[in-house]
């Protein structure tokens, strides 16, 4: 198998398991279904990860609900944009075999995006208002 047919393949697969985890989010609230598996950190810890409340406001929206999403992570509603462009990117590469333009992103940024999941992980873990707004 030539490396277009393997990356069309790999393309089509990671949009396939986008949707099928979309749907089955769809379908199964995270926040009253026992599906899920609890965070392993917050369930060690009893602190909030930056990923804490994710599924839930995937599932907000798919139902149409964005604010409702942005109470409950709004550093990955924020991020959500990013990770469309990856699979839109992944699913023109499925089905025309090239994939949408590929921006270089320069180390300095990616440094300062990890430096705001940190701030973000640490200030929504403090028991004070505003900053209990951003606990899921």
């Amino acid at each position: 198998m030539d490396h277009i047919h393997r990356d069309r393949l790999t393309a089509s697969a990671v949009v396939a398991l986008a949707a099928g985890g979309l749907s089955i989010i769809y379908l199964l609230d995270p926040g009253s279904s026992d599906q899920y598996p609890p965070c392993p950190f917050l369930a060690l810890t009893g602190f909030y990860c930056p990923g804490c409340g994710t599924l839930r406001a995937l599932h907000q929206l798919t139902l149409a609900h964005p604010v409702a999403a942005l109470d409950l992570n709004p550093l990955m509603v924020l991020l959500l944009p990013f990770v469309a462009y990856f699979l839109v990117s992944h699913a023109m590469l499925a089905v025309t075999g090239r994939p949408l333009r590929k921006f270089f992103v320069r180390p300095e940024l990616i440094w300062a995006l990890l430096g705001v999941v940190l701030v973000y992980w640490l200030l929504r873990n403090i028991p004070a208002y505003p900053l209990t707004l951003l606990a899921p």
